[in-house]
């Protein structure tokens, strides 16, 4: 049976899309992968960038809130990936496990475009860390690689 693991941040704009699409590149069929967001906001376009640069497309995803899910499908795993979701998410009837990995919010880096693409790659590459760990975690091995730019490791 595959499981499905739910990716919760506060807009679903860039953090949860990114641990979404990374457990679909890494799992294969093992999981399901979702996410949404409290209050979501479109999809931020350098986060479609950073993981366009790690052979991911996520031009088929598009922001979902929390209503979305409730009482409509059950979880395995509920992972919210900010402190502001962890904060506001409800209890959720039909989850199995809840985690909680505060991750930063690229979108609020400033600076130049070229300053904030790098601050999406740092949290892009971390989540990809955090999945991979997650999968072993689970005793499922994830792809070895996907194709572009190599990742900095988990911080």
């Amino acid at each position: 049976m595959v499981k499905k693991v739910l990716f919760l941040s506060s807009a679903n704009s860039a953090r949860s899309q990114m641990a979404e699409a990374f457990l679909r590149a890494l799992a294969g069929d093992a999981f399901e992968a979702f996410s949404a967001g409290t209050v979501p906001r479109d999809l931020h376009p350098l986060a479609i960038a950073a993981m366009a640069e790690r052979g991911i497309d996520m031009g088929d995803q598009r922001p979902k809130g929390l209503h979305e899910f409730m009482g409509k499908e059950r979880f395995e795993y509920l992972i919210t990936v900010c402190d502001r979701a962890e904060k506001e998410c409800p209890m959720f009837p039909g989850v199995g496990a809840r985690e909680y990995w505060p991750i930063d919010d690229p979108a609020r880096a400033g600076g130049s475009a070229e300053e904030r693409l790098v601050t999406f790659r740092e949290v892009r590459d971390y989540i990809e860390a955090r999945v991979r760990r997650w999968l072993v975690e689970r005793r499922y091995k994830p792809v070895l690689e996907l194709s572009g730019q190599g990742t900095t490791g988990d911080r």
